[in-house]
């Protein structure tokens, strides 16, 4: 115990999440443009095209604010928003298109929030019908997205289930009410229940629960309570997140104070406490927060190393071009980044005028493309070769050794389950840009 303390004290530190290299923070901003990132995207599709896109597409309308919640959201009752923004959404597609110059094929869909289930089941059928209109399916394609507990319906599944969505992720995050009424994220178990059944009726064939621990008022009984309920659904996937306590970015996180949240050795308890509870019902490990039953083909992805880890978390699907649409999704084209404009009215006015809505980006150095492997290794396979370490990383990696976090064995250092906990730290081994000077807060912290 006293030495995971001390680990905690010297691990614990604001570390990136990884989702991509460099991350949004370092991004060369002042030399992107958008001539230069159509022709990026131009090249990478002429080269990596053929083994299908995928596409993230953000709505980010939500009836209320849950306050611990990271992402870009606008809040109304206003269901009017609805189409417009569904044709918006078609029309930013359409311009993709134009700079492509031919038809693509789609390997990957995941509609994110937000709420998507804010939008009817008319809509939403609207919108992917709208988009594969132009578009081609991979023989092996997988279409997934988010949806609320509490406003999901069996129409939502049914209409999504048609137009070829298998895969759906429920945002449960906590059973507690007083969590709940503390982050303002209300679903009943009976309503959990009754989406999960919905979804195995109509053929999903993969159903991911969000949980996450650091939660206002959470305790060990809260967390052992929130299992014993996912216990009796067994749901395919677990991701177990930790909270992200940014309130200088998010301000809503504000709605309680940081008093409530547990402090940083009960943070480590309920993580620790949370996994094994998850290992004993039969979940593996993978990467840096999901779990998997042992047949499920993101954990078959780690062994033969296929997993792969982008702007949308762990996938099996290991394509070089991700494009985002929707207000503030970001695009990974692998030879550019490039994110769109923050608010409804911006990425409106832009796409409605026959404009790509991006506002920032960054094109890759080939050095930054040779990072980004190294930190995938590691997020990914949970290793890295003898021959990736440098002399001025050296000294850290004896660190990381001496800890306890990693192990040598046949000239390749792995990760231990300890290492597991701060497998972020580990993927910073390999960041040029971490550790350098910022002006005030950017990441949260590691554990």
């Amino acid at each position: 115990m006293k030495k995971e303390l001390e680990l905690l004290k010297k691990y614990d530190v604001p570390v990136p999440r990884y989702t991509s290299y460099p991350t949004v923070p370092d991004w060369q901003v002042n030399t992107f443009t958008k001539k230069g990132y159509k022709e990026l995207v131009q090249q990478s599709f002429a080269k990596h095209g053929k083994d299908g896109l995928s596409l993230y597409i953000h709505l980010p309308y939500c009836e209320s604010l849950c306050t611990y919640c990271g992402c870009n959201t606008r809040i109304t009752v206003n269901h009017a928003v609805e189409g417009p923004y569904i044709q918006a959404l078609i029309k930013e597609w359409q311009l993709y298109l134009q700079v492509l110059g031919e038809r693509p094929t789609i390997k990957e869909i995941h509609l994110g929030g937000g709420t998507p289930t804010f939008f009817s089941p008319k809509h939403l059928k609207e919108l992917i019908v709208g988009l594969l209109e132009y578009a081609d399916l991979h023989e092996r394609y997988e279409f997934s997205f988010e949806g609320h507990p509490g406003n999901t319906t069996y129409d939502h599944l049914k209409a999504l289930a048609e137009v070829g969505f298998t895969r759906v992720s429920f945002g449960i995050q906590d059973f507690d009410p007083k969590v709940q009424e503390a982050i303002n994220r209300r679903q009943s178990f009976e309503e959990v229940e009754q989406v999960t059944l919905w979804s195995r009726e109509l053929g999903y064939k993969s159903v991911n629960f969000d949980l996450i621990y650091g939660l206002p008022f959470q305790t060990l009984e809260s967390i052992q309570d929130t299992i014993d309920y996912v216990s009796e659904l067994m749901p395919d996937r677990i991701a177990f997140y930790s909270y992200a306590h940014v309130p200088w970015q998010r301000p809503g996180q504000r709605a309680y104070s940081e008093k409530d949240l547990p402090k940083p050795e009960m943070k480590r308890r309920l993580n620790q406490f949370g996994q094994e509870c998850l290992k004993n019902l039969g979940y593996k490990l993978i990467g840096m927060d999901h779990f998997a039953l042992a047949d499920d083909s993101l954990l078959k992805a780690m062994h033969t190393e296929d997993l792969h880890r982008n702007f949308m978390g762990y996938t099996t699907n290991p394509g070089k071009i991700l494009v985002g649409l929707g207000v503030s999704s970001i695009s990974d084209v692998h030879l550019a980044y490039a994110q769109n404009v923050k608010t409804v009215e911006g990425y409106m006015e832009k796409v409605n005028n026959g404009e790509l809505p991006v506002f920032k980006g960054h094109f890759m150095s080939q050095e930054d493309i040779e990072v980004r492997e190294q930190i995938l290794k590691v997020a990914c396979q949970k290793y890295f070769d003898s021959s990736d370490i440098s002399l001025d990383q050296s000294v850290l990696q004896e660190t990381l050794l001496n800890d306890g976090l990693i192990q040598k064995e046949k000239g390749r250092y792995s990760v231990t389950e300890m290492g597991n906990q701060y497998l972020r730290n580990i993927c910073s081994l390999f960041d040029p840009n971490y550790g350098k000077k910022r002006e005030g807060k950017v990441f949260s912290q590691a554990v």
